[in-house]
């Protein structure tokens, strides 16, 4: 492990911060000093940036590892610090959301607002018998309503579950299922490459399969003919727009469940992922504050996640709001109507920090330097990026093309785990380095150990642990606590391992290498093998599969599967390819587009070892196009050579 990430890529070109940022930053040099002296102090200062309703007694628990408790004895109450105060503070009139629909309709919801309709929301979901600790699961469009949504679940106690609008009914009905949900919010749809797409027809698939759904709350977007069950269904402008503004936020104990995020794990059923209130705000708050420098008197600030993604939850909706930023949201996708799009709102909303994925950056290097060319981006300050690693030519297209050559790049480590960013520049400290994290940001104590659990020297590479808790970490697995500590603890003693690899360059900072396990990460999503496998496997026509991760110069990763057709399956020339065709939109019906395989491979056999188990090393060195590696614990070598001719035979279908 530790000679295969060792000796990658060497990057020499650094970037200090500007001037006039570095001496106006929110954070100075100083704050590493103050969280390495005491860190539990230190935290408990970032807290106090949030109001609480009651102080707690203890800042960390940590008596029964790895179950943290975070400000025990707290409590407060998400909504309140995300809204109310900023109103009572006198920000009412200050924009909190300006939205943008991909047809072009727009909205600018003020805090006074958003108070409103999230008071509105938790009274109707009150009404629809929804009490402190119920589970309710969010499936919609990137509107509003999505963040009015959760925010009225917090205000009322209890957990949501937001799930990606493009994921199936299956995945949909596995997430409710799980969580034992009690109400569903959806739309009938969003708008999605020009044209309506419907989410209600999944929702009503998904329900028939859950008894503990008893009611599915509906917002009218784009206006298309939905099913109606009278008994179920209810409309959000009939229930929620109708409903008294006036609700008073309870306050809430600092281990309270907040949200579950579902995650796809190293088995077919995905995993959920709790976060509590105090110390999952405390973090998602100072780090928003610190990592983007945020002015909120001043700044307008992008994130362009979906609201499915942990990053939607920790920096659209609780980071952001909890700090009274003044933020974009974007319902649609960067080229519709046309490949300009994103420049366009950045120079309408002079938006001033963006935070994007390396994929979208990656795509848009493809289209091409004279796109962003054609706007005004004069008003971006800092530009950040999420969801994988980003690689040293994309970082300096980021900072020349978009930054104009004079914006910090804050590229932030994190983890739907994590709750927080765990690792990142800051801002108006860091020199920064073409495609490295740099360093563990105050109060978290991450590193990189080889096999052993030994720290790396600097050069070094090996796994990515973190070695004390932090207030954001994820709790348990939902339901599930012995799997939480299998996954997540068991690899070393007492330290946390992420699953990624990571590497130290010769001053200490770290580098990103992926994932480590058989979780591949397709534009900055974590999907798992199992799943895909499970997916292909459950086609008729498919006796077995194995599916790897391939490095991709646009998705970071791409899914190629080796498929092993039924006996009586015909798979000659055109047959094969209609066969393979397919598969691919079986696996997008089944898991949802992000999951369909860029090839598809129909092979005779797999290559296993002699206890059964599938060499996937050996697949991804087919994938690549590298020489293969060592074949000795092969039960039948030769199996490679078919696979290799038949890769070179071009058997895959790209879009």
């Amino acid at each position: 492990m530790s000679e295969t990430l060792a000796n990658l890529l060497q990057e020499t070109r650094q970037f200090p911060p500007p001037a006039d940022l570095a001496s106006a930053a929110n954070v100075k040099a100083d704050a590493y000093d103050e969280a390495a002296e005491d860190r539990l102090a230190f935290w408990e200062r970032q807290a106090g940036r949030l109001d609480w309703a009651q102080q707690w007694d203890q800042v960390l628990d940590w008596t029964n590892p790895p179950f943290a408790k975070w400000f025990v004895g707290g409590k407060l109450n998400v909504a309140y610090n995300c809204l109310d105060r900023h109103v009572a503070a006198g920000n009412g009139d200050r924009v909190a959301i300006h939205w943008e629909g991909e047809p072009g309709d727009n909205r600018s919801i003020t805090y006074a607002e958003l108070l409103a309709l999230t008071s509105q929301a938790a009274n109707a979901l009150t009404d629809l018998g929804v009490t402190a600790g119920d589970r309710v699961a969010i499936y919609l469009p990137m509107i509003p309503e999505a963040a009015v949504a959760m925010l009225a679940c917090a205000r009322i106690g209890a957990t949501h579950s937001v799930v990606f609008g493009g994921f199936s009914a299956d995945a949909l009905t596995n997430r409710i299922q799980d969580a034992s949900a009690k109400v569903v919010i959806t739309a009938d749809g969003g708008f999605r490459r020009g044209k309506p797409s419907a989410l209600k027809p999944t929702v009503d698939e998904a329900v028939a399969k859950c008894p503990t759904i008893e009611h599915v709350l509906v917002v009218r977007r784009t206006g298309q003919e939905v099913a109606w069950d009278s008994e179920k269904d209810v409309w959000w402008h009939e229930a929620v727009e109708t409903a008294s503004a006036e609700h008073t936020a309870e306050a809430f104990d600092a281990e309270h469940p907040l949200f579950i995020l579902y995650t796809s794990g190293t088995t077919a059923k995905p995993k959920g992922i709790l976060h509590t209130t105090g110390g999952y705000l405390t973090q998602a708050a100072y780090t928003h504050h610190a990592v983007f420098d945020l002015k909120p008197e001043t700044d307008v600030y992008w994130c362009s996640a979906d609201i499915g993604w942990v990053t939607g939850h920790s920096y659209i909706v609780y980071g952001p709001l909890a700090n009274g930023a003044t933020q974009l949201m974007y319902e649609g996708t960067p080229d519709t109507p046309h490949k300009g799009r994103f420049w366009e709102l950045v120079q309408k909303h002079k938006v001033t920090i963006l935070y994007t994925a390396p994929t979208l950056i990656r795509t848009m290097m493809k289209w091409g330097d004279d796109i962003p060319k054609q706007y005004d981006l004069s008003s971006l300050r800092l530009l950040g990026s999420v969801g994988e690693p980003i690689n040293p030519e994309a970082w300096i297209w980021y900072r020349e093309n978009i930054g104009r050559g004079g914006c910090p790049i804050v590229d932030t480590w994190w983890q739907t785990e994590t709750g927080a960013i765990m690792i990142s520049p800051l801002p108006g400290v860091t020199a920064t380095k073409p495609g490295s994290a740099m360093r563990p940001l105050p109060g978290i104590s991450a590193d990189v150990v080889d096999d052993q659990a030994q720290s790396v020297p600097d050069g070094g590479g090996g796994f990515l642990v973190l070695r004390e808790p932090w207030p954001s970490m994820l709790r348990t697995i939902w339901g599930d606590d012995q799997r939480f500590i299998d996954t997540y603890w068991s690899r070393f003693d007492g330290l946390y391992f992420a699953g990624d690899g990571a590497k130290k360059d010769d001053d200490g900072d770290l580098w990103l290498l992926g994932r480590v396990d058989d979780v591949m990460l397709v534009s900055g999503h974590n999907i798992s093998t199992t799943e895909v496998e499970s997916a292909l496997v459950s086609h008729p026509s498919v006796a077995e599969a194995a599916v790897v991760g391939a490095t991709d110069p646009t998705t970071g990763q791409a899914i190629v599967a080796f498929t092993i057709p039924r006996g009586s399956v015909d798979t000659e020339g055109d047959a094969g390819e209609a066969l393979i065709a397919e598969l691919r939109e079986h696996v997008s019906k089944t898991l949802g587009p992000i999951a369909k395989p860029r090839q598809i491979m129909l092979v005779p056999e797999l290559p296993k070892t002699r206890s059964g188990k599938i060499m996937r090393r050996l697949l991804r060195d087919v994938a690549e196009n590298r020489s293969l590696g060592d074949v000795t614990t092969l039960q039948d070598s030769a199996v490679m050579d078919l696979i290799s001719s038949g890769m070179s035979s071009g058997k895959s279908d790209e879009d």
